[in-house]
């Protein structure tokens, strides 16, 4: 699938508060045109460096918004990360087995909510790595700008993916699977799949497993594969199999 038609379908299946957030494409992919098409003989000329400036311009303000955004989301994950540890806490020395006041109906119900903000939480965050990984993808419009692209902070998606791995062996220790019951709980993921953040992070997992291919023009600039079997396409805590993103 080419880069245009996988941002429009990206831009599509996220967050509608998120929609605004990604790449410029089409208004930077049409002065690389202009830049590349224009004979040498120009590249001297006014006409070529204003295309030139205009697009250091765009690029520019394009990845101060990627950094805005990241950066904002990655403050907030932090915040929820630690509300959702103190909510489960707070649960078991309420209701748990060795409170004063043990309650397995008042355990049962507050834990089933907390799960539910985990696997929303998780979602978001896989949205936010796939969010870095097709930015970046699209920044690599001009060779030029890769190692400026690079070293951008929404690039760097390490705290990112170490919540992930956090809230996934959250979802483990708190909410474990017996062995005969994954086959049920991954039918039952499989099932509710289509609906809001989880059916969004599914189609994320499955963009960046693609970004990341090998092809005939992979080079060090690209990111790394992503082998995830289909399995994986389904959040690590509904089958107990790992899917933290690494670079």
């Amino acid at each position: 699938m080419k880069f245009g038609k996988r941002l429009k379908q990206q831009v599509q299946e996220t967050l509608p508060d998120w929609r605004d957030k990604f790449l410029s494409y089409k208004e930077l992919k049409k002065l690389v045109r202009l830049i590349s098409s224009a004979p040498p003989f120009l590249h001297g000329s006014s006409e070529y460096g204003k295309s030139e400036a205009e697009f250091v311009r765009l690029l520019n303000c394009e990845i101060d918004k990627f950094n805005a955004f990241f950066m904002e989301q990655e403050e907030d994950f932090i915040i929820r990360h630690e509300e959702l540890k103190q909510r489960i806490q707070k649960v078991i020395d309420t209701w748990g087995p060795s409170a004063s006041q043990p309650s397995e109906a008042e355990y049962k119900e507050e834990m089933g909510k907390i799960r539910k903000d985990i696997v929303n939480f998780h979602g978001e965050m896989v949205l936010l790595e796939n969010y870095s990984n097709i930015n970046y993808t699209g920044g690599l419009l001009r060779l030029a700008f890769i190692q400026k692209v690079l070293e951008q902070p929404f690039f760097i998606t390490d705290l990112v993916s170490k919540l992930v791995k956090q809230c996934e062996n959250m979802i483990d220790a708190v909410f474990p699977v017996e062995e005969e019951e994954r086959g049920k709980e991954g039918r039952e993921a499989i099932t509710v799949a289509g609906e809001g953040i989880f059916r969004n992070a599914i189609a994320a997992l499955m963009t960046m497993k693609e970004i990341r291919r090998g092809s005939s023009t992979y080079s060090h600039f690209s990111l790394p594969p992503l082998n995830l079997p289909d399995s994986d396409l389904i959040p690590s805590f509904q089958l107990n199999s790992p899917i933290s993103i690494v670079r």
